[in-house]
């Protein structure tokens, strides 16, 4: 079975698959759609994407507008600072932010609901990141918020980091209010 720790804000859980581990290595069981059920994330993926980071790239923060996109993230080698800020409107959490640690060796996963942008700094030398999705990649639907916006004030613990252009370039988050309230 899977264990499951809902966060601070609703909807944000951080769930420690099964696996096991001897000499030869390790198996891991790292999506199971029943177990998931059970655990109240209830919902089809239909994507899966792996992402490879050198230390100190920031990739975020990245959300999909209408119908919005869920995500259960793993870090499968290295480790990652994974973020999530609350997008919902009707949310009492609405602005707000929530983190974790996500590390290949305890290989804990982070279930992020539709209504929240993602982001993530690479900490290790390299990390490789997995997430399934719950919809499909739409360019036209892809929305970001400047990752060191003073608003959201999220101690990255970075200032310079390795950025794509569209992440350097991204509005911040009052700019997107309107995308978000209207």
């Amino acid at each position: 079975m899977i264990q499951v720790i809902s966060l601070r804000i609703d909807g944000l859980k951080k769930i420690s698959p099964r696996f096991f581990e001897d000499e030869r290595g390790f198996f891991l069981e790292s999506y199971q759609e029943r177990n998931y059920r059970e655990a109240g994330i209830e919902l089809a993926f239909v994507q899966d994407n792996i992402a490879f980071s050198k230390e100190g790239t920031l990739r975020g923060l990245h959300f999909q507008s209408s119908p919005g996109q869920a995500k259960l993230v793993s870090c499968l080698q290295g480790k990652v600072w994974d973020v999530a800020v609350d997008l919902r409107p009707e949310s009492s959490t609405f602005g707000q932010w929530e983190a974790c640690f996500l590390d290949g060796e305890k290989k804990e996963q982070f279930f992020i609901p539709a209504g929240f942008a993602h982001g993530y700094l690479a900490l290790s030398k390299t990390a490789t990141v997995h997430y399934k999705v719950s919809t499909l990649y739409d360019p036209s639907a892809e929305r970001a918020i400047r990752w060191n916006d003073p608003d959201l004030a999220i101690p990255w613990g970075i200032e310079n980091p390795r950025l794509s252009e569209k992440d350097r370039n991204a509005p911040f988050y009052k700019e997107m209010l309107s995308c978000l309230c209207g």
